[in-house]
């Protein structure tokens, strides 16, 4: 999305935006070295070009770090597909759900508050109608993160 239109200072919004969506107009400004009106007018054009959809909250590390997260690999029937999708699209144990090539439709990333609680959305997900298999791995520990 981002092309050679988007400048080197939109860039650098965007970076600051992820760092911290929250930032004040002024302070976003005061790091890109223009004004606070350049920087709102930016943000409104990246919003309205559809580059920037939306704003989240991240976690503390020690509230993340309570979780249990695993990588669950779903083989989908290629005609009912949409339907899965839309069913995982709600469940909120879903942080992210791409979609692969290989042996596997789609791969879910899931984080949950207990192992019982991960064992229960598995079960929710292998139950989905359309999902023909599943295989998980539950992650041990994140080596780095970007």
């Amino acid at each position: 999305m981002l092309d050679e239109t988007t400048t080197q200072k939109d860039r650098a919004l965007i970076a600051l935006l992820r760092e911290n969506a929250r930032a004040s107009t002024a302070e976003i400004a005061r790091r890109l070295g223009v004004s606070r009106t350049t920087v709102q007018s930016r943000i409104e054009r990246l919003e309205r070009a559809g580059i920037v959809v939306g704003y989240t909250a991240r976690l503390a590390a020690d509230y993340e770090a309570g979780l249990v997260r695993a990588h669950v690999m779903i083989v989908a029937a290629p005609k009912l597909a949409p339907a899965v999708t839309k069913a995982l699209a709600a469940m909120p144990e879903l942080r992210r759900l791409l979609s692969v090539s290989g042996a596997f439709d789609m791969i879910a990333e899931v984080a949950a508050e207990s192992v019982a609680a991960l064992d229960a959305v598995i079960d929710r997900i292998g139950a989905l109608d359309g999902v023909e298999r599943t295989q998980t791995s539950v992650v041990l520990s994140t080596r780095f993160e970007r």
